[in-house]
């Protein structure tokens, strides 16, 4: 009787590459994928904050290596891509949220929130897609959307509108690129701690909130998006594509 083996969750010869990587869930990705084996290209705007952690990374005895890049900023990403790829492996991380009302949401905030968010996320996921594309290989894709991306939220119009359209990309993506052996996925994440949401977590009636509707009773860790990212980066969710995992807590369970 032969018994079967568990796919491998390891990720030796793999490159990754890991926008907002300088800090918070982007960064906890980045060491996860480390920790599995993939040499890791850390990508976000600063550059000094990239070096410091690629450096912690090595010191370690990880690989890694920077690419200082705004998504924003298409043809300058589409170039540094191209140059710096072929990527097995693509984590989105990078994101904004301006939150108001949304009969008080002002032009500029929204083109912000959407250029990087949506349009940006989109042409990075193509590029990375390219790249693997042009060379025969697979791959594995996956945005960081979040909880928002399948609810409502208050305050947070733009923010939703952008994480839903993601979704909506991704499962169009995973059917064009299925062919190609090229997966996309996304992470949904509820409220995790980061420096980032601070402001949201120094608001008594938005934490009242938000312990309300996670049914596990505590808000997210970074640690809790590293299990999941090594799991849609790797073999062991090789049938997995154009679908979400919802890292919530039980937000959206009713």
């Amino acid at each position: 009787m032969t018994l079967p083996s568990t796919p491998s969750f390891k990720l030796s010869g793999k490159r990754a590459l890991v926008t907002g990587a300088s800090s918070g869930i982007g960064l906890a990705c980045a060491v996860a994928l480390a920790e599995a084996g993939a040499e890791v290209t850390l990508a976000a705007r600063s550059a000094d904050k990239l070096k410091a952690i690629a450096q912690t990374l090595g010191d370690t005895g990880f690989k890694a290596d920077v690419l200082p890049l705004d998504v924003s900023d298409i043809p300058a990403m589409q170039a540094a891509v191209a140059q710096a790829g072929p990527f097995d492996v693509l984590v989105n991380s990078a994101g904004l949220a301006i939150h108001s009302p949304a009969v008080d949401t002002l032009e500029g905030d929204f083109d912000r929130v959407s250029d990087l968010n949506f349009k940006g996320a989109y042409f990075l996921t193509t590029a990375v897609a390219q790249g693997l594309i042009k060379v025969g290989k697979s791959g594995s894709l996956i945005n960081i959307t979040s909880q928002m991306a399948h609810v409502g939220g208050i305050d947070r119009a733009v923010y939703c509108g952008t994480k839903h359209a993601v979704e909506g990309f991704t499962k169009a993506m995973a059917i064009e690129w299925g062919p190609h052996g090229i997966r996309v996925n996304t992470i949904c994440p509820t409220f995790i701690r980061t420096a980032l949401t601070e402001v949201t977590f120094d608001n008594p009636e938005r934490v009242k909130w938000i312990e309300e509707k996670i049914k596990l009773g505590r808000v997210g860790e970074v640690t809790d998006i590293m299990g999941p990212v090594v799991y849609l980066a790797s073999e062991a969710s090789a049938l997995m594509t154009g679908t979400h995992l919802l890292i919530d807590g039980g937000w959206t369970a009713d």
